[in-house]
C-alpha cells in the first residue's frame, strides 16, 4: 500500500510512502527571503513531511538540492550543514543542480528517506 500526504499544488503530493521509503519534495513558503533563508524554511518542511510519514532528516538516504542562483550555492550549504548537523553518520548522499524554478522560488529540495524503525 502507498501512503500519500496531500500538498498544495495540483497534480502531486508533497510526500509519499511504500513500505521503508519515503519520498518528499518542499519548497519555502516564504519566497520573499534569499537563497540561505529559503533553504532554512524549505528543510524545515521537508523535516515535517518526513515526521508525518514516520521518518527523519537522520534517515535520508539522498537529497537532491535544486538551485536557482548557483552563485549563492554556499549560501544553501551554510543553511543545509547547519540542519543536517556535524555527525557525518547522518550525511546523506546529495546532488545540487542548477536549474530554473518557478517565480521567486530559489531552492526546491527533494528526499528520499528510510521509515524509522518504529513504524
Amino acid at each position: 500500500m502507498i501512503d500519500r500526504i496531500a500538498g498544495i499544488y495540483k497534480g502531486r503530493n508533497k510526500s509519499s510512502a511504500y513500505k521503508d521509503l519515503v519520498f518528499s519534495v518542499a519548497t519555502s513558503p516564504d519566497t520573499s527571503v534569499g537563497t540561505k533563508e529559503q533553504t532554512r524554511k524549505t528543510l524545515e518542511v521537508i523535516s515535517e513531511n518526513l515526521k508525518e510519514l514516520g521518518s527523519s532528516k537522520e534517515n535520508i538516504l539522498s537529497a537532491q538540492v535544486f538551485i536557482a542562483k548557483m552563485n549563492e550555492k554556499s549560501q544553501m550549504d551554510e543553511a543545509w550543514c547547519s540542519w543536517i548537523g556535524p555527525d557525518q553518520a547522518n550525511w546523506p548522499q546529495r546532488a545540487c543542480l542548477g536549474v530554473e524554478l518557478e517565480g521567486d522560488v530559489l531552492v526546491e529540495v527533494t528526499v528520499v528517506a528510510v521509515r524509522s524503525p518504529t513504524c
